[in-house]
């Protein structure tokens, strides 16, 4: 397709975002759809579903002729079993990293500091000092190395760690020495800040579990901005009530956590709602991925982050 052609149909789940997207190519109609009735066309060239229910949607995009489905996620585990057969999918990559890895070093700085029991301290109005472990001097065994951990690991550079990055192979990438995954058993060990930034699916389930736990050491903490089945909870649970581990994660398994939950209250617990990607930094990141993909797609050039159905 040119660069002149008309027609070019592309939906956006709110208002806002089409504002956002400010001046777009000749020819390219923008639709708001919100994705919460049926499609209001039988044809988009790019549908951007709703950033938290997509997966609660995608079914509307049956029988509806669609180029591309961009996401305003990075994870997409469970997607390909919702998404309608021949679709071309693409994750948010660009979008969230630094968001998330804000969170990810905000969590850690949040356990290390105690900064969650000052909160309740300021509630209460009572006055607690306490002798803190610092996140500086600390080994932090950074376990994935894609954007979201290469943005952790910047962020962690001034706090004076020594940062450990463990990936699916060994390798040298930009200078930096990242380690296999098949070396955990000698590198848990050492390892006071586990920081876990792997995307979720069958490949990574449980690979927290007991065994992974008990090889830490005792006090040792352990943050998770991936997703929540990285982790076994009910593994998690039983070393945190013995003292052995602390725990601060944006992501849960299950997720929503229930009501009456052991994590719930747990000491040496600290949960944030899965907001790593949802701050201000997200708006004008989204935009731009969503206009580029137009751009792209309007000149005739392949979409980027295209993860299923390419």
């Amino acid at each position: 397709m040119s660069s002149g052609i008309r027609n070019f149909i592309v939906s956006v789940p709110t208002e806002r975002l089409a504002a956002d997207l400010g001046e777009l190519p000749e020819g390219v109609e923008l639709v708001v759809w919100p994705m919460d009735a049926a499609a209001p066309r039988d044809r988009f060239d790019m549908v951007v579903p709703p950033y938290m229910s997509m997966t609660r949607v995608l079914d509307r995009l049956e029988g509806v002729e669609v180029g591309l489905v961009q996401s305003q996620s990075i994870g997409y585990d469970g997607v390909a079993d919702l998404l309608p057969h021949g679709l071309r999918f693409a994750n948010a990559a660009s979008v969230h990293e630094t968001s998330t890895a804000e969170l990810a070093v905000g969590l850690a700085l949040a356990a290390q500091r105690h900064l969650d029991a000052f909160a309740v301290d300021t509630a209460a109005g009572r006055w607690k000092p306490v002798f803190a472990e610092s996140l500086a001097d600390r080994r932090v065994l950074l376990l994935g190395y894609g954007g979201v951990g290469k943005a952790v690991a910047a962020r962690l550079a001034p706090f004076e760690v020594e940062l450990i990055p463990v990936a699916s192979r060994a390798r040298d990438e930009d200078g930096v020495a990242v380690h296999g995954i098949d070396e955990l058993p000698s590198l848990l060990p050492r390892a006071e800040i586990v920081v876990l930034t792997l995307p979720g699916g069958d490949a990574t389930q449980g690979l927290v579990d007991d065994a992974f736990l008990a090889a830490l050491p005792d006090g040792a903490l352990v943050v998770n901005v991936g997703r929540g089945t990285l982790i076994d909870t009910d593994a998690l649970v039983d070393h945190v009530r013995r003292g052995r581990i602390r725990a601060a994660l944006d992501v849960t398994d299950p997720e929503p956590l229930p009501d009456g939950h052991p994590l719930w209250g747990l000491p040496g617990v600290l949960i944030s709602p899965h907001v790593g990607g949802a701050s201000s930094a997200m708006r004008p990141r989204v935009a731009k991925l969503v206009r580029t993909q137009i751009e792209r797609l309007v000149a005739g050039e392949p979409p980027l982050n295209v993860v299923l159905g390419g």
